[in-house]
């Protein structure tokens, strides 16, 4: 089985002019860089990884695509855009040149208005995308759902997975209106899902048994072909660490037949971000 991890950050606090992580974020306020991921990719036999924007500019996608270059372990980069920009088709274009960028990320979740995706005036951002072969990662809460469903309705051609499972209020027990919100998305047949940072969304004290629920209504509303596997270290530093992680996610997806488990760790990954 070949794992692809399609969820991990790097970031230097230097460049992040006080952006998060705060300082109050002990665990994960330094920089991570490629030095401290390689041990555990080794440790896991993790062969790819796919780099997430972590910062709304392009000088932060720069950096990512950098980094690919010179560390084959990058199996692609999620960079970022301002989507609405008169140039955005222009600016796409021109980080589409690099093969390497295989998506791209607005910071959804970080938005004031929640229903910024349900717009229109995306429409030539979203052409390009698709013109250019990339796929769009949702960084989405619970209550950008039905915004990010309007959004994929209108947009067929564009793939697009939901990061962590839109965050699920798993910490306080709360799935309602999650459970039909996902639902209703995982019916367009396009539209992804990654089973990533569901520890951190628990927090303190979590175990398998509170994530079970939430991840088996991922697998009955997305199954097997369409579940993404992904760390979101070093976010995960937070609440667990990689090895517990990768530990849970074999207990959670044990009652799958091989081939399902190996789509879901990596075959669907290389396919929907394009990786060799």
């Amino acid at each position: 089985m070949m794992l692809v991890d399609a969820h991990q950050h790097f970031w230097r606090l230097a460049d992040r002019n006080g952006a998060w992580p705060p300082p109050e974020l002990a665990p994960i306020y330094r920089d991570f860089l490629p030095a401290d991921l390689v041990p555990l990719l080794a440790q896991h036999g993790v062969a790819k990884t796919v780099l997430v924007q972590s910062m709304p500019n392009e000088d932060d996608t720069h950096f990512m695509l950098d980094l690919a270059r010179r560390h084959p372990f990058i199996g692609g980069v999620v960079g970022w855009v301002d989507m609405k920009a008169p140039d955005a088709p222009a600016r796409i274009a021109a980080l589409a040149a690099d093969p390497l960028l295989k998506g791209l990320r607005p910071m959804l979740q970080d938005l004031p208005d929640d229903g910024w995706i349900d717009d229109p005036a995306l429409a030539p951002a979203v052409q390009a995308m698709v013109h250019h072969g990339l796929s769009f990662d949702a960084l989405v809460l619970p209550r950008h759902l039905r915004a990010l469903r309007a959004f994929a309705e209108r947009h067929p051609d564009l793939p697009i997975v939901i990061d962590h499972a839109a965050k699920p209020l798993i910490a306080a027990g709360v799935a309602d209106p999650w459970r039909d919100d996902m639902a209703h998305l995982a019916a367009l047949p396009r539209v992804h899902c990654k089973m990533s940072g569901l520890v951190t969304e628990a927090g303190a004290g979590w175990d398998v048994p509170r994530l079970r629920p939430y991840v088996d209504h991922l697998l009955a509303c997305f199954g097997p072909q369409r579940l993404i596997w992904g760390s979101d270290w070093p976010v995960l530093d937070l609440a667990s660490d990689y090895a517990a992680w990768i530990a849970a996610s074999n207990a959670l997806l044990a009652g799958l037949a091989e081939a399902d488990r190996h789509a879901i760790f990596g075959r669907n990954a290389r396919r929907f971000y394009r990786i060799d």
